[in-house]
């Protein structure tokens, strides 16, 4: 099935960077600030409930998370969640899956164009870019403040024509498999991240650990 592929895109959080470590600790410090101004109930959320929004575009997170929040209380609190992270990543509290590094240098040596593509903020980017010296693998690094936004399987409609096929799509939620199908390339769902098992279904096929990739590509 992958004998013919030559691009490999790459989603980020929960697919390369364990990313849980970062968003978990900035999810609270917000969510404390909507407590706080008496916008939510005061609860307390586990990694697992924080992590089931990974993967989602700020717009999109928000709009199914409190989708009754003014727009204000929304935009303060989406800063305080950048801010944080921010401040963790900084501080590099931050990891990628044991094997990432590893296994991207393997693709491009093999000769696979990499191309990273995320829905994530512009600042978020570049951090892991500067962090991971990520330009070393990846021929573009697209994420979704770019693109105002947008699904993901529109962004990779926009961006997968200046690039060589057969073409597959790596990642651990239902919004990379939907990108794969809509755009009609090849889907690897990773099943260590943070999607359900449900969500990967439709996937051509779904690994356990990044370095599976070595077994197919």
């Amino acid at each position: 099935m992958f004998e013919n592929v030559k691009t490999v895109f790459f989603d980020y959080d929960g697919t390369i960077n364990e990313s849980i470590k970062l968003y978990a600790p900035a999810f609270r410090k917000a969510y404390k600030f909507l407590v706080d101004k008496k916008l939510a109930e005061d609860r307390e959320y586990t990694e697992e409930e924080i992590a089931y929004w990974l993967g989602f575009s700020s717009k999109e997170m928000w709009k199914k998370f409190m989708p009754d929040l003014d727009k204000k209380s929304r935009e303060i609190a989406s800063k305080i969640i950048g801010k944080e992270m921010e401040k963790q990543l900084a501080e590099n509290k931050v990891a990628l899956y044991n094997g990432a590094i590893d296994t991207l240098k393997y693709l491009k040596d093999k000769g696979y164009k990499l191309v990273f593509i995320s829905n994530c903020g512009i600042y978020y980017r570049d951090m892991m870019k500067k962090s991971f010296h990520l330009d070393n693998y990846f021929q573009e690094m697209a994420c979704s403040e770019e693109y105002k936004y947008i699904p993901k399987h529109e962004i990779l409609y926009k961006i997968k024509e200046k690039y060589p096929k057969d073409m597959v799509i790596v990642g651990d939620r239902i919004h990379d498999i939907e990108a794969g199908k809509k755009n009609n390339i090849y889907t690897i769902g990773c099943n260590y991240g943070y999607g359900s098992k449900d969500e990967l279904k439709e996937a051509d096929v779904v690994i356990e650990n990044i370095r599976d990739i070595k077994n197919i590509l």
